[in-house]
């Protein structure tokens, strides 16, 4: 699923600051057959993307490099009195796989 990528990283070296941002670079990335696969996909079943997209969504949005503006976004969003961030990387590329899926199904959703 990650095929696409390099080519795109290289026009677009700013990491994503919100799950939107995350989202509309991700549907530039994912080509057609990948939407479709994951549109067609169960909501309870977006876990098995986990270490394939979702991987590859917290490497390069650097979900684990401290200061993440993507991961405060988000933590912000989920827990909006936190004083701290509570969110983990790996929830986080989960919120984004999931926005990715509503997106893709037509869900309108809070993120």
């Amino acid at each position: 699923m990650i095929e696409n990528w390099p080519i795109f990283l290289q026009d677009n070296s700013r990491q994503p600051e919100t799950v939107t941002e995350a989202v509309e670079r991700l549907l530039l990335i994912l080509d057609g057959e990948q939407k479709i696969a994951i549109a067609a996909m169960h909501e309870n079943d977006l876990i098995d993307l986990h270490f394939s997209l979702g991987m590859a969504i917290r490497n390069v949005f650097g979900l684990h490099e401290p200061g993440s503006k993507l991961l405060v976004s988000i933590n912000n969003t989920i827990h909006p009195d936190a004083l701290y961030n509570s969110v983990h990387p790996d929830d986080a590329s989960g919120v984004i796989v999931k926005a990715v899926w509503n997106k893709l199904v037509g869900v309108k959703g809070p993120l």
